[in-house]
């Protein structure tokens, strides 16, 4: 089978080829024209237990996943099992601008870097940290303490996961200095699988 997703802003491009494999496909090529849809089919194979391969073509990506007939009913149970955020006692963070609360944002930015550090120095780490919007600019920015504390919650098995779509509005795509590029799809279902979403 083969989608042509040429065009198409992720997360539109996992979910057609989701779709596909969760319904039994056992051979599916997907088109894109960009990286960072190209990485997020990549992961999406991975996460579901599925050989893919990809390669450069017609000025973008071919994604072919490679799916055993008997594994594709397996995909979800598969992928909530690898979720960092699925533990009954798992929280998660969802950061969706580089400033904490309303009003002055420059008190905004000084008041994220101190809730990031606190975060950091707790024994409970989060198990994941979401960042959308203009949120991902903490991770791609060069504030040294943002970026120490999200290393140490790394380090605690904190998962760091950073909208691709985002980075791209803001011309962040090749600035980004930790955490994994990911999409809408993925995003929504860690926070889906958290016991507790917490929201700055």
């Amino acid at each position: 089978m083969f989608i042509d997703a040429m065009g198409k802003a992720c997360p539109t491009p996992v979910i057609l080829a989701k779709k596909a494999l969760s319904e039994g496909c056992a051979d599916l090529s997907v088109a894109v024209d960009n990286a960072v849809a190209l990485g997020n089919l990549m992961r999406l194979g991975n996460s579901m237990g599925i050989k893919v391969v990809s390669e450069e073509k017609d000025a973008g990506y071919v994604v072919h996943f490679q799916a055993a007939a008997q594994s594709a009913p397996q995909p979800a149970p598969q992928r909530e099992e690898s979720s960092a955020c699925n533990a009954s006692t798992g929280y998660c963070i969802f950061i969706g601008k580089d400033y904490l609360g309303e009003g002055e944002e420059v008190l905004g930015r000084n008041l994220m870097k101190m809730a990031l550090y606190t975060l950091s120095q707790e024994d409970e780490a989060p198990a994941c940290i979401l960042f959308m919007n203009s949120g991902v600019k903490l991770p791609a920015g060069e504030e040294v303490q943002v970026l120490d504390s999200l290393t140490e919650m790394i380090a605690k098995g904190t998962e760091v996961l950073v909208c691709g779509t985002c980075l791209n509005f803001y011309g962040l795509e090749d600035q980004l200095k930790l955490g994994t590029v990911s999409n809408m799809y993925d995003i929504l279902f860690h926070m889906r699988s958290a016991a507790k979403v917490i929201s700055f």
